[in-house]
């Protein structure tokens, strides 16, 4: 078990490691020169980092993959998916999601 001591002082060594991480752009007086490949591919981290965080809870339930079809969330993406590439509003792609997903999960009990 550890002690006060190591959890205080791990505590302290991830704000210090997040802190430095999250100011390194903001540390140097001048805009550091990036190659235009790497500023082309910071564009899309955000959305990356979206997927990466919203595919396994659509794909998985309880640490396993979806078994059956009657899960809220496929119909709610399905939907979505489909909002999204006829209006192209991430707005509307999510109410228009959750609209769909909160009847079925709450009422129907998907």
């Amino acid at each position: 078990m550890m002690s006060s001591f190591w959890i205080v002082i791990a505590c302290i060594g991830l704000a210090l490691i997040t802190l430095i991480t999250r100011a390194f752009f903001l540390i140097p007086k001048n805009e550091i020169p990036l190659p235009h490949w790497l500023k082309r591919g910071l564009k899309y981290a955000p959305l990356a980092a979206l997927a990466a965080v919203i595919a396994p809870e659509i794909v998985m339930s309880n640490g396993e993959l979806i078994r059956t079809l009657a899960d809220a969330r496929l119909p709610a993406l399905a939907v979505a998916v489909l909002y999204f590439f006829y209006k192209r509003s991430i707005l509307g792609t999510i109410a228009l999601g959750m609209a769909i997903y909160l009847p079925l999960h709450i009422g129907l009990g998907w």
